[in-house]
Protein backbone atom coordinates (compact mmCIF):
# COMPACT_ATOMS: atom_id res chain seq x y z
CA UNK A 1 0.00 0.00 0.00
CA UNK A 2 0.84 3.47 -0.97
CA UNK A 3 2.07 5.79 1.57
CA UNK A 4 -0.50 7.58 3.08
CA UNK A 5 -0.29 11.45 2.24
CA UNK A 6 -0.16 14.08 5.37
CA UNK A 7 -2.85 16.64 5.64
CA UNK A 8 -1.96 19.82 3.46
CA UNK A 9 -2.45 23.29 5.60
CA UNK A 10 -4.74 24.82 3.07
CA UNK A 11 -4.21 28.80 2.95
CA UNK A 12 -6.51 31.37 1.09
CA UNK A 13 -4.03 31.73 -1.97
CA UNK A 14 -3.70 28.43 -2.93
CA UNK A 15 -5.30 26.77 -5.71
CA UNK A 16 -6.40 23.31 -6.62
CA UNK A 17 -3.01 23.07 -9.08
CA UNK A 18 -0.83 24.04 -6.10
CA UNK A 19 -2.67 21.66 -3.81
CA UNK A 20 -1.90 18.86 -6.30
CA UNK A 21 1.56 19.54 -6.99
CA UNK A 22 2.22 19.86 -3.08
CA UNK A 23 0.82 16.44 -2.95
CA UNK A 24 1.60 14.46 -5.98
CA UNK A 25 -1.78 14.46 -6.99
CA UNK A 26 -2.57 13.56 -10.62
CA UNK A 27 -6.42 13.07 -10.40
CA UNK A 28 -9.02 14.60 -8.49
CA UNK A 29 -12.69 13.09 -7.82
CA UNK A 30 -14.85 16.42 -7.59
CA UNK A 31 -17.39 15.57 -5.97
CA UNK A 32 -20.94 16.17 -4.45
CA UNK A 33 -23.95 14.23 -2.97
CA UNK A 34 -27.53 13.94 -3.84
CA UNK A 35 -30.07 14.93 -1.67
CA UNK A 36 -30.23 10.65 -1.17
CA UNK A 37 -26.23 10.71 0.21
CA UNK A 38 -25.46 9.17 -3.01
CA UNK A 39 -21.92 10.72 -3.63
CA UNK A 40 -21.13 11.82 -7.19
CA UNK A 41 -17.92 12.83 -9.25
CA UNK A 42 -15.72 13.38 -12.03
CA UNK A 43 -12.51 12.04 -12.46
CA UNK A 44 -10.54 15.42 -13.20
CA UNK A 45 -6.86 15.37 -14.16
CA UNK A 46 -4.62 17.52 -12.73
CA UNK A 47 -3.74 19.62 -16.11
CA UNK A 48 -7.66 20.76 -15.98
CA UNK A 49 -7.54 21.69 -12.52
CA UNK A 50 -7.01 25.22 -13.43
CA UNK A 51 -10.57 25.29 -15.22
CA UNK A 52 -12.07 23.16 -12.49
CA UNK A 53 -11.54 25.57 -9.97
CA UNK A 54 -12.56 28.56 -12.28
CA UNK A 55 -15.41 27.05 -13.96
CA UNK A 56 -16.51 23.77 -11.64
CA UNK A 57 -17.67 20.45 -13.16
CA UNK A 58 -21.17 20.05 -14.87
CA UNK A 59 -23.39 17.04 -13.98
CA UNK A 60 -26.68 16.31 -15.91
CA UNK A 61 -28.76 16.49 -12.34
CA UNK A 62 -31.87 14.45 -12.98
CA UNK A 63 -29.46 11.61 -14.36
CA UNK A 64 -27.25 11.86 -10.61
CA UNK A 65 -30.68 11.03 -8.64
CA UNK A 66 -32.76 13.10 -6.21
CA UNK A 67 -31.51 16.75 -7.07
CA UNK A 68 -34.92 18.28 -7.84
CA UNK A 69 -34.28 18.64 -11.54
CA UNK A 70 -35.68 17.37 -14.78
CA UNK A 71 -33.90 16.06 -18.46
CA UNK A 72 -34.89 19.50 -19.46
CA UNK A 73 -32.96 21.60 -16.74
CA UNK A 74 -29.25 23.15 -17.10
CA UNK A 75 -26.55 21.43 -15.97
CA UNK A 76 -25.33 21.83 -12.04
CA UNK A 77 -22.02 22.96 -11.91
CA UNK A 78 -19.97 21.23 -9.07
CA UNK A 79 -17.40 24.10 -7.69
CA UNK A 80 -15.12 23.29 -5.59
CA UNK A 81 -14.09 24.16 -1.74
CA UNK A 82 -10.41 24.08 -1.73
CA UNK A 83 -10.31 23.04 2.21
CA UNK A 84 -11.75 19.97 1.69
CA UNK A 85 -9.44 19.16 -0.83
CA UNK A 86 -8.52 15.45 0.65
CA UNK A 87 -5.91 13.20 -1.23
CA UNK A 88 -6.15 9.66 -0.66
CA UNK A 89 -2.85 7.84 -2.62
CA UNK A 90 -3.69 5.10 0.14
CA UNK A 91 -6.74 4.31 -2.63
CA UNK A 92 -5.41 5.03 -5.69
CA UNK A 93 -1.30 6.05 -6.15
CA UNK A 94 -1.89 9.75 -7.04
CA UNK A 95 -5.50 10.40 -5.96
CA UNK A 96 -7.38 12.98 -4.14
CA UNK A 97 -10.91 14.22 -3.87
CA UNK A 98 -12.54 17.58 -3.14
CA UNK A 99 -16.10 18.84 -2.47
CA UNK A 100 -17.95 20.74 -3.92
CA UNK A 101 -20.87 22.72 -3.89
CA UNK A 102 -23.62 22.54 -6.86
CA UNK A 103 -24.63 25.09 -8.68
CA UNK A 104 -27.13 26.30 -11.21
CA UNK A 105 -27.39 29.66 -13.28
CA UNK A 106 -24.50 30.69 -11.36
CA UNK A 107 -26.86 30.23 -7.73
CA UNK A 108 -26.68 27.80 -5.19
CA UNK A 109 -28.57 24.80 -6.30
CA UNK A 110 -31.37 24.76 -3.49
CA UNK A 111 -31.35 21.00 -4.10
CA UNK A 112 -27.91 20.80 -2.80
CA UNK A 113 -27.58 19.16 0.85
CA UNK A 114 -24.45 20.91 0.54
CA UNK A 115 -25.76 24.78 0.28
CA UNK A 116 -28.74 23.86 2.71
CA UNK A 117 -26.37 23.31 5.27
CA UNK A 118 -23.71 25.98 4.43
CA UNK A 119 -27.09 28.71 4.59
CA UNK A 120 -28.02 26.98 8.14
CA UNK A 121 -24.38 27.67 9.37
CA UNK A 122 -24.97 31.34 8.34
CA UNK A 123 -28.58 31.66 10.25
CA UNK A 124 -26.42 29.89 13.35
CA UNK A 125 -23.67 32.30 12.60
CA UNK A 126 -26.04 35.61 12.45
CA UNK A 127 -26.88 34.14 16.23
CA UNK A 128 -23.21 34.71 17.00
CA UNK A 129 -22.90 30.50 17.09
CA UNK A 130 -20.40 28.41 15.98
CA UNK A 131 -22.01 24.58 15.41
CA UNK A 132 -19.47 21.61 16.06
CA UNK A 133 -20.30 17.98 15.36
CA UNK A 134 -19.32 14.77 15.76
CA UNK A 135 -20.29 11.57 14.39
CA UNK A 136 -19.99 8.00 14.89
CA UNK A 137 -20.36 5.96 11.23
CA UNK A 138 -21.62 2.20 11.99
CA UNK A 139 -21.71 0.00 9.34
CA UNK A 140 -21.28 -3.55 8.22
CA UNK A 141 -18.89 -6.00 6.49
CA UNK A 142 -20.61 -8.46 4.01
CA UNK A 143 -20.69 -10.73 1.01
CA UNK A 144 -23.09 -13.01 -0.59
CA UNK A 145 -22.86 -16.91 -0.54
CA UNK A 146 -22.85 -18.56 -3.40
CA UNK A 147 -26.38 -18.42 -3.93
CA UNK A 148 -26.84 -14.89 -2.83
CA UNK A 149 -27.92 -14.82 0.37
CA UNK A 150 -26.11 -12.20 2.07
CA UNK A 151 -23.98 -12.80 4.98
CA UNK A 152 -21.28 -11.62 7.38
CA UNK A 153 -18.04 -11.32 5.75
CA UNK A 154 -16.02 -12.63 8.84
CA UNK A 155 -18.11 -16.20 8.60
CA UNK A 156 -16.28 -16.77 12.22
CA UNK A 157 -18.15 -13.85 13.61
CA UNK A 158 -21.03 -15.69 15.07
CA UNK A 159 -21.18 -15.53 18.98
CA UNK A 160 -24.60 -13.68 20.59
CA UNK A 161 -22.57 -10.98 21.94
CA UNK A 162 -20.11 -10.00 19.61
CA UNK A 163 -19.90 -6.11 20.78
CA UNK A 164 -15.73 -5.45 21.35
CA UNK A 165 -14.98 -9.17 21.09
CA UNK A 166 -10.66 -9.13 20.51
CA UNK A 167 -10.84 -12.20 18.52
CA UNK A 168 -13.55 -10.17 15.89
CA UNK A 169 -11.44 -6.91 15.70
CA UNK A 170 -8.38 -9.14 15.38
CA UNK A 171 -9.48 -11.20 12.37
CA UNK A 172 -10.45 -8.19 10.93
CA UNK A 173 -7.05 -6.19 11.65
CA UNK A 174 -5.86 -5.28 8.17
CA UNK A 175 -9.39 -4.08 7.35
CA UNK A 176 -9.71 -1.88 10.39
CA UNK A 177 -5.74 -0.77 10.44
CA UNK A 178 -5.91 0.45 7.16
CA UNK A 179 -8.59 2.84 7.33
CA UNK A 180 -7.10 4.02 10.97
CA UNK A 181 -4.41 5.02 9.12
CA UNK A 182 -6.07 6.77 6.42
CA UNK A 183 -8.26 8.62 8.97
CA UNK A 184 -5.00 9.71 11.39
CA UNK A 185 -2.76 10.47 7.53
CA UNK A 186 -5.61 13.11 6.84
CA UNK A 187 -5.88 14.41 10.36
CA UNK A 188 -8.96 13.48 11.48
CA UNK A 189 -8.09 11.86 14.93
CA UNK A 190 -9.38 8.56 14.68
CA UNK A 191 -9.15 7.47 18.39
CA UNK A 192 -10.53 4.03 17.92
CA UNK A 193 -11.80 0.92 16.07
CA UNK A 194 -13.93 -1.44 17.40
CA UNK A 195 -16.19 -4.41 16.85
CA UNK A 196 -20.49 -3.39 17.24
CA UNK A 197 -23.00 -4.63 18.84
CA UNK A 198 -24.06 -6.97 15.46
CA UNK A 199 -22.26 -9.87 14.19
CA UNK A 200 -20.40 -8.38 10.74
CA UNK A 201 -20.79 -4.42 12.46
CA UNK A 202 -18.31 -1.80 12.87
CA UNK A 203 -17.38 1.51 13.53
CA UNK A 204 -14.16 3.80 13.46
CA UNK A 205 -14.27 6.77 15.32
CA UNK A 206 -12.92 10.09 14.03
CA UNK A 207 -12.49 14.12 16.20
CA UNK A 208 -15.37 16.19 16.21
CA UNK A 209 -15.12 19.04 14.07
CA UNK A 210 -17.19 22.47 12.52
CA UNK A 211 -20.23 20.88 11.44
CA UNK A 212 -19.58 21.26 7.48
CA UNK A 213 -16.54 19.72 7.88
CA UNK A 214 -17.87 16.92 9.89
CA UNK A 215 -20.59 15.89 7.12
CA UNK A 216 -17.86 16.30 4.21
CA UNK A 217 -15.56 14.12 6.46
CA UNK A 218 -18.76 11.33 6.84
CA UNK A 219 -19.26 11.26 3.17
CA UNK A 220 -15.69 10.85 2.89
CA UNK A 221 -15.66 8.33 5.10
CA UNK A 222 -18.27 6.06 3.45
CA UNK A 223 -16.62 6.05 0.58
CA UNK A 224 -12.88 5.24 1.90
CA UNK A 225 -14.91 2.15 4.08
CA UNK A 226 -16.01 1.00 0.79
CA UNK A 227 -13.39 0.99 -1.17
CA UNK A 228 -10.79 -0.29 0.90
CA UNK A 229 -13.51 -3.61 1.76
CA UNK A 230 -13.81 -4.27 -1.78
CA UNK A 231 -10.12 -4.81 -2.02
CA UNK A 232 -10.72 -7.64 -0.10
CA UNK A 233 -13.65 -8.81 -1.35
CA UNK A 234 -16.19 -7.13 1.09
CA UNK A 235 -19.10 -4.76 0.78
CA UNK A 236 -19.32 -1.87 3.53
CA UNK A 237 -22.99 -1.40 3.89
CA UNK A 238 -24.43 1.56 5.48
CA UNK A 239 -27.93 0.53 5.37
CA UNK A 240 -29.50 0.86 8.53
CA UNK A 241 -31.17 -2.99 9.01
CA UNK A 242 -29.54 -5.55 6.88
CA UNK A 243 -30.03 -8.33 8.93
CA UNK A 244 -34.02 -8.49 10.73
CA UNK A 245 -32.30 -10.10 13.97
CA UNK A 246 -29.08 -7.96 14.63
CA UNK A 247 -28.72 -4.57 16.00
CA UNK A 248 -29.26 -1.91 13.16
CA UNK A 249 -25.90 0.73 12.05
CA UNK A 250 -26.73 4.55 13.61
CA UNK A 251 -25.25 7.55 12.87
CA UNK A 252 -24.99 9.05 15.72
CA UNK A 253 -24.33 13.25 15.90
CA UNK A 254 -23.00 15.13 18.39
CA UNK A 255 -23.84 18.14 18.50
CA UNK A 256 -22.50 21.68 20.70
CA UNK A 257 -22.38 24.75 20.16
CA UNK A 258 -19.57 27.81 20.92
CA UNK A 259 -18.75 31.15 20.90
CA UNK A 260 -15.65 32.63 20.38
CA UNK A 261 -13.86 29.42 20.61
CA UNK A 262 -15.75 29.34 24.13
CA UNK A 263 -18.18 26.25 24.53
CA UNK A 264 -21.61 27.40 25.25
CA UNK A 265 -23.45 23.73 27.06
CA UNK A 266 -21.45 23.56 30.13
CA UNK A 267 -23.58 25.66 32.89
CA UNK A 268 -22.83 25.25 36.57
CA UNK A 269 -25.90 24.84 38.79
CA UNK A 270 -28.19 22.53 37.23
CA UNK A 271 -30.48 21.30 38.79
CA UNK A 272 -31.18 18.25 36.77
CA UNK A 273 -27.57 17.51 37.23
CA UNK A 274 -26.30 17.28 33.85
CA UNK A 275 -23.78 20.07 34.23
CA UNK A 276 -25.81 21.78 31.25
CA UNK A 277 -26.19 25.36 30.59
CA UNK A 278 -29.79 27.14 29.94
CA UNK A 279 -29.40 27.75 26.07
CA UNK A 280 -28.16 23.72 26.36
CA UNK A 281 -31.45 23.06 27.59
CA UNK A 282 -32.92 24.84 25.51
CA UNK A 283 -31.31 23.51 22.41
CA UNK A 284 -31.85 20.01 23.04
CA UNK A 285 -35.27 21.12 23.89
CA UNK A 286 -35.50 22.09 20.21
CA UNK A 287 -34.34 18.90 19.17
CA UNK A 288 -37.14 17.05 21.26
CA UNK A 289 -40.25 19.34 19.92
CA UNK A 290 -39.14 18.90 16.33
CA UNK A 291 -38.34 14.89 17.04
CA UNK A 292 -41.21 13.57 14.87
CA UNK A 293 -40.38 15.62 11.54
CA UNK A 294 -36.39 15.43 12.14
CA UNK A 295 -36.87 11.32 11.85
CA UNK A 296 -37.94 11.76 7.47
CA UNK A 297 -34.49 13.80 7.34
CA UNK A 298 -32.19 11.53 9.36
CA UNK A 299 -33.87 8.32 9.50
CA UNK A 300 -34.81 8.67 5.53
CA UNK A 301 -35.36 5.28 4.22
CA UNK A 302 -38.20 2.35 4.33
CA UNK A 303 -35.49 0.14 6.23
CA UNK A 304 -35.06 2.82 8.56
CA UNK A 305 -38.28 1.86 10.81
CA UNK A 306 -37.27 -1.54 11.06
CA UNK A 307 -34.40 0.34 12.47
CA UNK A 308 -36.51 1.92 15.38
CA UNK A 309 -39.33 -0.29 15.22
CA UNK A 310 -37.61 -3.47 16.89
CA UNK A 311 -37.76 -4.69 20.22
CA UNK A 312 -35.53 -6.59 20.47
CA UNK A 313 -32.60 -8.16 18.67
CA UNK A 314 -30.00 -11.30 19.04
CA UNK A 315 -27.77 -9.87 20.99
CA UNK A 316 -30.28 -8.78 22.97
CA UNK A 317 -30.47 -4.60 22.72
CA UNK A 318 -31.65 -2.49 19.69
CA UNK A 319 -29.88 0.26 20.80
CA UNK A 320 -32.45 2.72 18.85
CA UNK A 321 -34.66 5.11 20.89
CA UNK A 322 -38.31 4.19 19.70
CA UNK A 323 -39.62 7.64 22.06
CA UNK A 324 -38.23 11.49 21.94
CA UNK A 325 -37.15 11.64 25.35
CA UNK A 326 -33.34 12.23 27.23
CA UNK A 327 -31.23 11.64 29.94
CA UNK A 328 -27.90 11.24 30.76
CA UNK A 329 -25.18 8.71 30.52
CA UNK A 330 -28.03 6.59 29.12
CA UNK A 331 -28.15 5.06 25.78
CA UNK A 332 -32.06 4.19 25.72
CA UNK A 333 -32.98 7.65 24.96
CA UNK A 334 -33.25 9.40 22.08
CA UNK A 335 -30.61 12.75 23.56
CA UNK A 336 -28.07 11.57 25.25
CA UNK A 337 -25.66 13.74 27.73
CA UNK A 338 -22.62 11.81 28.27
CA UNK A 339 -21.19 14.90 29.45
CA UNK A 340 -21.68 18.61 29.84
CA UNK A 341 -20.07 19.22 26.31
CA UNK A 342 -22.35 17.60 24.12
CA UNK A 343 -25.48 16.30 23.30
CA UNK A 344 -25.58 12.96 21.25
CA UNK A 345 -28.45 12.58 18.95
CA UNK A 346 -29.00 9.14 18.76
CA UNK A 347 -32.24 8.68 16.11
CA UNK A 348 -30.09 9.03 12.53
CA UNK A 349 -29.10 5.97 11.00
CA UNK A 350 -26.49 5.23 8.48
CA UNK A 351 -28.95 6.04 5.54
CA UNK A 352 -28.69 9.77 6.42
CA UNK A 353 -27.18 12.56 4.26
CA UNK A 354 -24.87 13.78 6.37
CA UNK A 355 -25.53 17.72 5.58
CA UNK A 356 -29.10 17.29 6.09
CA UNK A 357 -29.00 15.35 9.29
CA UNK A 358 -26.72 18.31 10.28
CA UNK A 359 -28.44 21.23 9.10
CA UNK A 360 -32.20 20.10 10.10
CA UNK A 361 -30.73 19.06 13.66
CA UNK A 362 -29.37 22.33 14.30
CA UNK A 363 -32.82 24.27 12.55
CA UNK A 364 -34.69 21.91 15.59
CA UNK A 365 -32.48 23.26 18.14
CA UNK A 366 -31.83 26.59 17.33
CA UNK A 367 -35.68 27.39 17.25
CA UNK A 368 -35.63 25.47 20.56
CA UNK A 369 -33.55 28.35 21.55
CA UNK A 370 -35.71 31.31 19.79
CA UNK A 371 -38.64 30.05 21.41
CA UNK A 372 -36.77 29.71 25.05
CA UNK A 373 -37.96 26.37 25.28
CA UNK A 374 -37.38 23.81 28.24
CA UNK A 375 -37.55 20.14 28.01
CA UNK A 376 -38.80 18.83 31.77
CA UNK A 377 -36.94 16.89 33.62
CA UNK A 378 -34.66 13.80 32.73
CA UNK A 379 -36.79 10.85 31.37
CA UNK A 380 -40.23 12.34 31.25
CA UNK A 381 -41.90 12.93 27.58
CA UNK A 382 -42.17 8.73 27.54
CA UNK A 383 -44.99 8.93 25.39
CA UNK A 384 -43.72 10.65 22.60
CA UNK A 385 -43.43 8.36 20.15
CA UNK A 386 -41.64 8.49 17.29
CA UNK A 387 -42.75 7.91 13.84
CA UNK A 388 -43.62 4.11 13.01
CA UNK A 389 -42.83 3.95 9.23
CA UNK A 390 -41.36 6.45 6.44
CA UNK A 391 -44.88 7.74 5.53
CA UNK A 392 -45.12 8.98 9.09
CA UNK A 393 -42.12 10.65 9.11
CA UNK A 394 -43.07 12.73 6.26
CA UNK A 395 -45.99 13.30 6.79
CA UNK A 396 -44.57 15.11 10.69
CA UNK A 397 -41.87 16.78 8.82
CA UNK A 398 -44.76 18.06 6.02
CA UNK A 399 -46.56 19.60 9.35
CA UNK A 400 -43.19 21.14 10.77
CA UNK A 401 -42.80 24.50 9.58
CA UNK A 402 -39.43 25.04 11.09
CA UNK A 403 -37.44 22.12 9.41
CA UNK A 404 -39.05 22.67 6.24
CA UNK A 405 -38.10 26.16 5.81
CA UNK A 406 -34.67 24.61 6.79
CA UNK A 407 -34.55 22.28 4.25
CA UNK A 408 -35.85 25.48 2.10
CA UNK A 409 -33.62 27.44 3.41
CA UNK A 410 -31.22 27.99 -0.01
CA UNK A 411 -34.40 28.07 -1.84
CA UNK A 412 -38.40 27.03 -2.06
CA UNK A 413 -39.84 23.70 -3.03
CA UNK A 414 -36.80 21.49 -1.30
CA UNK A 415 -38.82 20.02 1.52
CA UNK A 416 -41.85 19.23 -0.63
CA UNK A 417 -39.68 17.64 -2.98
CA UNK A 418 -37.92 15.66 -0.78
CA UNK A 419 -41.26 14.46 0.98
CA UNK A 420 -42.53 13.69 -2.05
CA UNK A 421 -39.74 11.27 -2.72
CA UNK A 422 -40.50 9.02 0.55
CA UNK A 423 -44.02 9.13 0.06
CA UNK A 424 -43.36 7.31 -3.55
CA UNK A 425 -40.60 5.11 -1.56
CA UNK A 426 -43.35 4.17 0.96
CA UNK A 427 -46.02 3.34 -0.79
CA UNK A 428 -44.00 1.49 -3.54
CA UNK A 429 -41.61 -0.95 -1.80
CA UNK A 430 -42.87 -0.91 2.13
CA UNK A 431 -44.30 -4.45 1.89
CA UNK A 432 -41.57 -5.82 -0.51
CA UNK A 433 -39.23 -8.66 0.89
CA UNK A 434 -36.01 -8.12 2.36
CA UNK A 435 -34.01 -9.58 -0.50
CA UNK A 436 -35.53 -6.58 -2.59
CA UNK A 437 -34.42 -4.20 0.30
CA UNK A 438 -30.68 -5.46 0.14
CA UNK A 439 -30.40 -5.10 -3.45
CA UNK A 440 -31.71 -1.45 -2.84
CA UNK A 441 -30.06 -0.12 -0.12
CA UNK A 442 -27.01 -2.16 0.48
CA UNK A 443 -24.80 0.39 -1.84
CA UNK A 444 -27.16 3.12 -1.88
CA UNK A 445 -25.59 5.75 0.36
Amino acid sequence: MPDAATVTPITTDTSLTRLAEATDTTFVLALFTTLSGKPCAKLVPVAALDQLEAEGAGFAGYAAGMMGQQPRDPDLVARPDLTSFTPVPFLRPGLALVHCTPYVAGEPWPFAPRAILQRTLERAAERGFTVNVGAEVEYFLVDRDTDGTLGTADRADISRQPCYDARDVTRMYDHLTEVSTAMNALGWGNYASDHEDANGQFEQNFDYADALTTADRVITARYLLSVIAEKRGMTATFMPKPFADRTGSGMHLHLSLWRGGEPLFPGAGDTHGLGLSRIAYAFLAGLLDHACGLQAVIAPTVNSYKRTGATTTSSGATWSPRYATYGGNDRTHYLRVPDHNRIELRGADGSANPYLAAAAAIAAGLDGIDRGLTPGRPGEGGDRMLPMTLVHAADALDADPVLTAALDIAGPGVAAYFTERKREEFFTWHNTVSAWEIDHYLTAF
